[in-house]
């Protein structure tokens, strides 16, 4: 067996606290060789992203550390092991960087928006290697080509916000290769992306391994992602390491209940399940005596089945058929948004058509997917619809009147029964506001509910209805996790007794189980309050799952539009084609083919 790079023993991490030590880490131990991908997975809170610090050394100053994490440069043939948690703070900062980089989450918040890309790109090269500028700008420009991002020259002279998404993480894969890093750790790198452009990310990852000899450690919550770039995998919840194996062994035969739960809880594209399973549903933590201890509740195959139910594609035509013998309740014909643009040649003016004349219906009762990459018009077209932007021109008919005939008390009348639920729920409510006032204040607003005491009442009968209690209307929302804050998201939109809810990216942001607690909890509301929903995501597993049908976007226009069946396994557009190609596929046949396909580059 080759020597590990990097070897992590008993490692722990805890932060001092007013109520007592928080314990982040719990005493774990891996190893890492050379050229091997070791993939570490769990929800928030687990600790994956404090192990990751730590290893790179970037936990905050007072934070206490034990254990042992030894580090062997694999370029010195003679190179004796080094322990980085007894370095000094100066002598960590020469492997930072040089032997072991980083690759963050959310690169907009790490890159700077005052220096343009080249500059910190240079900035980096001149830091980790003996360069002058002009030297570090050629280097550069040979990263820019490595990591495949268009156009190097200008680039490099662009700023951060001038930038696609995936151009972004680009760059930030070229700053955390600019000191020829051993081990390179990836915390979440494909999370905030489109499913095509997380595919392009996990394919130049892989090449630069192979081509470098990199060790990767790959951060994430999501199992289809591991499924496709681990060669092993470390399940951590919190804050122990709870399984490690083999990415193929993990797959086809878990053993821990914790990791069941992670495995069966994303959606399957290939299976229409009536329910989504939850950690929850494979364990349960005991208290008392046994406190802390994790105790199974799927040990047999008929239970596990009866978690995994599927619903059979007579029941889905027959729904359908329902659904589209109703009168639509929304219309839209030929909508179009238009924002201006600068003067083109000779000052003729030019327009750019966020949304170009898109047609469909939504039926009640019915969730109409809307799916596309990042800068399709899907999110434009959703304020289109609730007039939060005026749109060009077109037709948008809800409940048979015009809503774009209204006037603004018109308007304010119709918003009651049309919701809609933002993707940041932290950012969708006042840091200011208890929820108890985020809830009753639509309504208020709109006459609903009665007296103080009676909407109250039901604020409350809200929360209990999304999982939450009474004792959440009295806190503020820093106080409660992700998931939570969405769920009350969710109970405020309920307050106005809508017809029609938009979700655009509610799920997107969450942890796996989280994010099928959150789908199973608007089904059943839909289901209690007879709803009707336009699901907006990028994740095509996720929006199959929840939907009747699905509208495809692309540039505006509507790609294709039908049953959601159909769409998944018949498409007929290459548009569509290429999104559903690019879902991540957590097959056991395909994952022992790229584990083979790997141990032939590396032999």
């Amino acid at each position: 067996m080759p020597l590990p790079i990097l070897d992590v023993r008993n490692l722990s991490v805890t932060f001092p606290a007013k109520a007592g030590d928080v314990s982040a880490v719990k005493s774990i131990s891996f190893s890492l060789t050379a050229g091997e991908t070791l993939s570490l997975v769990g929800e928030s809170g687990s600790g994956k992203s404090v192990t990751s610090l730590a290893l790179i050394g970037l936990l905050a100053s007072g934070t206490r550390q034990s254990g042992e994490i030894w580090f062997r440069d694999p370029s010195l043939s003679d190179a004796q092991p080094v322990d980085l948690l007894k370095l000094s703070r100066e002598e960590r900062r020469q492997y930072r960087g040089k032997l072991v980089s980083m690759i963050f989450q959310e690169p907009l918040t790490s890159l700077n928006p005052v220096y343009t890309c080249g500059d910190q790109l240079i900035e980096a090269l001149r830091l980790h290697q003996d360069l002058d500028r002009q030297g570090a700008k050629v280097r550069a420009l040979e990263l820019c080509a490595e990591v495949k991002l268009p156009e190097p020259e200008q680039i490099l002279g662009r700023y951060p916000h001038q930038l696609s998404g995936g151009q972004q993480q680009r760059v930030m894969i070229a700053i955390a290769l600019a000191g020829d890093p051993a081990v390179l750790i990836a915390d979440e790198p494909t999370t905030a992306l489109d499913v095509t452009i997380q595919a392009t990310i996990l394919d130049l990852l892989r090449d630069l391994q192979a081509s470098r000899g990199t060790a990767i450690v790959f951060i994430t919550h999501d199992m289809g992602v591991v499924a496709e770039i681990a060669d092993r995998v470390a399940v951590m919840y919190k804050g122990d390491l709870v399984e490690i194996a083999s990415v193929y062994d993990l797959f086809a035969d878990p053993q821990h209940p914790y990791t069941q739960g992670l495995l069966n809880c994303r959606p399957r594209p290939q299976q229409q399940l009536r329910r989504l399973p939850t950690v929850s549903d494979f364990m349960e933590v005991g208290s008392g005596t046994d406190a802390g201890k994790i105790v199974a509740k799927v040990s047999t195959e008929a239970e596990k089945a009866e978690l995994l139910a599927e619903v059979s594609p007579h029941e889905i035509e027959q729904h359908r058929q329902t659904l589209v013998q109703q009168t639509p309740l929304l219309r839209v014909q030929n909508l179009t948004k238009a924002f201006p643009m600068r003067a083109g040649l000779f000052g003729k003016r030019e327009e750019f058509r966020a949304v170009d004349a898109v047609s469909f219906e939504v039926y009640p009762g019915e969730t109409l997917g809307l799916v596309g990459e990042s800068g399709c018009g899907k999110s434009t077209l959703s304020r289109c619809l609730l007039r939060l932007i005026d749109s060009t021109s077109g037709l948008i008919e809800f409940d048979k009147q015009s809503v774009l005939d209204l006037d603004a008390e018109a308007m304010r009348r119709l918003r009651r029964e049309m919701q809609i639920v933002f993707q940041n729920p932290y950012g969708s409510l006042d840091a200011r506001q208890t929820i108890g006032a985020a809830i009753t204040e639509p309504m208020q607003i709109h006459g609903l509910g009665g007296t103080k005491a009676e909407r109250q009442a039901r604020a409350i009968h809200l929360l209990e209805r999304v999982g939450l209690d009474a004792s959440a209307l009295r806190r503020m929302p820093h106080e409660f996790s992700g998931g939570q804050r969405q769920r009350i998201c969710i109970a405020r939109t309920l307050a106005c007794e809508p017809k029609f809810i938009i979700c655009d990216e509610s799920v997107s942001a969450l942890d796996v189980s989280v994010q099928a607690q959150v789908l199973n909890l608007l089904k059943d509301l839909q289901k209690d309050f007879k709803l009707t929903y336009i699901f907006i995501s990028h994740d095509l597993s996720v929006v199959k799952f929840i939907s009747d049908r699905i509208m495809v976007m692309n540039q505006g226009r509507v790609e294709e539009i039908g049953p959601a069946e159909e769409i998944y396994n018949t498409p007929q557009k290459p548009y569509t084609q290429k999104l559903i190609a690019a879902i991540p596929d957590a097959q056991l046949d395909d994952i022992r083919q790229r584990q083979r396909a790997t141990a032939d580059i590396h032999s």
